[in-house]
């Protein structure tokens, strides 16, 4: 995105100021917004048209260069596929930066940068050379982060981190669907020595004692005739649906109230005579 100012209006359209090395750009009458004059300053995007020229749009594309981001094939042919950012010109991948064959109307996780032999604007597949390693300063546990999904591992699932690093957040920690994508809020659990981070949804849920949920769970029991069908097997998003923590904390809550002879465990929880005893 650039903000440039107005030098002269055409036909077809207005020309921006580039500078010495662009020159004239020109920003096509579609995009050109009402009541705009010469020596006026707008923001655009710049990238090459159709024919390679510079050209401008008051468009904003789904990603930049340098970003990382998931788009849709809009369609593929002989060359590669052919990526939906939100302009008119669709964004290239040519087959050999494709991991597997691009389908269309799927979408995939890319990278956006400029190709050094064309100076076309593309994207690649192949993200793990465009990630970084963290230094041992760059984060602290705790700290809240943007997270891009990339895949389900058999751990967990992939994240980029605040467009740089890739993270992982473990099955155990998680509470909610998620879906390769999805952009959400996240939070750093630790930088391991190796640079790997390990990440969590939220901290506060992550966290919270075991001690305070237990009690939770147990007036819950209490006010449901002493029974819930929900075990340590089930499903991570109906816990949370029903009380707002991770499954690990759910497990944790039962481990507690077990031990303490205030449940059983068959056929979901049930309170014993001493769990439906204790005062609300």
């Amino acid at each position: 995105m650039n903000r440039l100012r107005v030098v002269k209006t055409v036909d077809f359209g207005v020309y921006l100021d580039g500078g010495d090395e662009a020159g004239e750009i020109l920003l096509p009458t579609r995009y050109v917004p009402e009541d705009c004059k010469q020596d006026d300053e707008l923001d655009v995007f710049l990238y090459l048209d159709q024919e390679e020229r510079l050209i401008a749009t008051t468009l904003k594309p789904k990603a930049q260069v340098g970003d990382f981001a998931y788009l849709k094939v809009a369609w593929v042919n002989q060359y590669g596929a052919f990526l939906d950012w939100g302009l008119m010109k669709d964004l290239f991948v040519p087959f050999r930066e494709q991991k597997m064959r691009m389908q269309q109307d799927k979408s995939y996780i890319v990278y956006v940068h400029i190709d050094e032999e064309s100076y076309r604007i593309m994207a690649t597949a192949k993200i793990e050379r465009y990630l970084q390693l963290p230094d041992n300063d760059t984060y602290k546990n705790g700290d809240e982060v943007n997270l891009l999904i990339v895949q389900k591992t058999d751990l967990g699932f992939k994240a980029i981190v605040d467009n740089q690093y890739m993270g992982l957040i473990y099955d155990s920690e998680i509470f909610r669907p998620l879906h390769a994508g999805d952009q959400l809020k996240g939070f750093i659990k630790q930088v391991r020595t190796d640079g790997k981070i390990d990440l969590l949804l939220q901290i506060g849920k992550a966290t919270e004692k075991v001690a305070d949920f237990s009690e939770k769970l147990l007036h819950y029991l209490q006010k449901n005739n002493g029974h819930s069908d929900l075990n340590d097997k089930s499903n991570s998003q109906l816990i949370y649906e029903i009380f707002g923590v991770s499954k690990k904390v759910y497990k944790k809550g039962i481990g507690d109230l077990y031990k303490r002879r205030l449940i059983t465990l068959e056929n979901g929880l049930t309170l014993t005579e001493e769990g439906r005893n204790i005062e609300d």
